[in-house]
């Protein structure tokens, strides 16, 4: 028998057990073993080993990007419309993690035997495939933050945790295959004719080649943990929604479209970085092994902050927050552009300075997120998470296509040149070289002022998110006793 909405209700402000916590943290953990494995490498892996043309990789981005950004709303379409005996949101992370991971090992497997066509013709196959089935994890994923609970400290706790699991996804996968590729420096550095840059590729190809099988064991095992430790509790009035009444619940949202478009302009900053690491550490430092420790410092600041995003909440509120932390963007990104190559603790720092406002504003992001799906149903009393959490997703996914298009032209405007027979071995000229730190300094300083100017006018502070949670939840228990015989 189900358990009237008055005791459901109840149980959703409930604290969650720690198992909860570290188990949704460990789906982002994994979800990053995709997903910040094509952001910070695979510009790289198609230009550089792939041997794909930085204009072409950058095309690509943009087609490839907007697809996922579709396939994200289909996903969140696909998700109202589900209900299982599993709940609605974890047979998408159960039965979806697998292939996910899989199709992340083809996706930096691109034949050698090809030619360029067919390169980029595998290329553009396997990563739209790729952002499909993530699309149909993550937004399940995504979505399941706002059906465990309706605290506002709880939530916290959840996206505390997912920013700390995204993050040692990240720093692990970058400072493992960065730390391999720069063993082979000294193989790059001596090639001299077309047959040496096709063994340095193919070494390099090896090193993808394990990491992401690799992944596919890691990667799914942690999504499953996250499906066992991570069940619904709060009550919804309808267990499937239609398409006609997730237009109407999306429309009447104000909160969710003030979001979103901070968001857009905020995350292109940071979509436009996460290809130009690499680069920036191969090119400006020197050495592509500092990739590893660039992350660290950059996104291992989560693991400093991370811990204490439930108590920045309680103080200062998600709205507050969201509001003022990009200024640690803007102040990290003009310091890192004009950083000299030469000053590596300089680097760092600017690095550390950018890593506090990310952390801060990639968490709260996603509170605020799951604080929509609840003011959605106040406004209309049907409850679409999946819709909600697809179009936040979207814009994300936009920002990601614009942003890694942004730095691959970025690459292309500087006259970046790529490794080819003819010169296996190329010097980048110093147009390149402002290129890459502009990409990863000033454009996401720009976009934090952008996005800061837009959230002044976002209407739903954590007061008036409690107001709401609690006149639904009445509204709900209200209607149930109606019913009642």
């Amino acid at each position: 028998m189900a358990r009237p909405a008055t005791t459901q209700g109840l149980r959703s402000l409930e604290r969650l057990p720690v198992r909860t916590v570290i188990g949704y943290g460990a789906g982002d953990f994994a979800c990053n073993l995709a997903f910040s494995l094509s952001t910070a490498f695979l510009l790289y892996y198609y230009t550089d080993v792939a041997g794909i043309s930085a204009a072409a990789v950058g095309t690509m981005f943009l087609v490839v990007r907007l697809w996922d950004a579709v396939a994200d709303l289909l996903a969140g379409r696909l998700v109202d419309s589900t209900m299982t005996r599993w709940g609605k949101f974890r047979p998408f992370i159960m039965f979806g993690a697998a292939p996910l991971l899989f199709l992340s090992f083809l996706t930096f497997r691109v034949p050698t035997s090809f030619d360029d066509g067919m390169k980029l013709v595998y290329a553009y196959a396997t990563y739209a495939v790729l952002g499909l089935v993530y699309s149909l994890v993550n937004i399940p994923y995504g979505s399941l933050a706002s059906a465990v609970t309706q605290s506002v400290h709880e939530r916290a706790r959840l996206v505390s945790a997912r920013v700390i699991g995204a993050g040692l996804g990240g720093v692990v996968l970058t400072y493992v295959i960065g730390h391999f590729v720069s063993g082979l420096r000294e193989q790059k550095a001596a090639i001299e004719d077309s047959a040496d840059l096709i063994a340095y590729q193919a070494a390099v190809q090896g090193v993808f080649t394990k990491v992401t099988l690799a992944f596919v064991v890691i990667g799914t095992a942690a999504f499953l943990f996250t499906a066992w430790a991570c069940r619904e509790r709060v009550v919804r009035a309808q267990p499937r929604v239609g398409a006609r009444e997730t237009v109407a619940t999306l429309r009447s949202n104000r909160p969710l479209a003030y979001l979103c478009t901070s968001s857009f302009f905020y995350l292109i900053g940071v979509s436009a970085v996460g290809g130009s690491t690499a680069f920036y550490a191969q090119y400006v430092l020197g050495d592509i092994a500092l990739v590893g420790l660039m992350t660290l410092v950059n996104t291992g600041v989560v693991f400093v902050v991370g811990p204490f995003i439930p108590r920045i909440v309680d103080r200062f509120g998600k709205k507050t927050v969201f509001q003022y932390c990009g200024v640690f963007t803007v102040v990290g990104g003009v310091g890192l552009f004009f950083a000299p190559g030469d000053m590596f603790w300089f680097v760092l720092l600017t690095l550390a300075v950018k890593g506090v406002g990310a952390t801060l504003i990639n968490s709260v992001m996603f509170g605020l997120e799951a604080d929509t799906v609840e003011y959605g149903e106040w406004k209309t009393g049907r409850r679409t998470e999946g819709a909600t959490y697809a179009l936040f997703s979207f814009t994300r996914k936009v920002t990601q296509s614009l942003g890694g298009a942004l730095g691959a032209w970025a690459l292309a405007a500087g006259g970046y040149l790529a490794a080819t027979s003819g010169n296996p071995n190329p010097v980048q000229p110093d147009s390149a070289i402002i290129a890459i730190k502009a990409t990863m300094g000033l454009l996401p300083a720009v976009c934090a002022v952008l996005a800061m100017l837009v959230f002044a006018r976002y209407p739903l502070s954590d007061a008036l998110f409690r107001q709401v949670r609690d006149e639904t939840e009445a509204r709900k228990a209200a209607q149930t006793q109606e019913v009642a015989p």
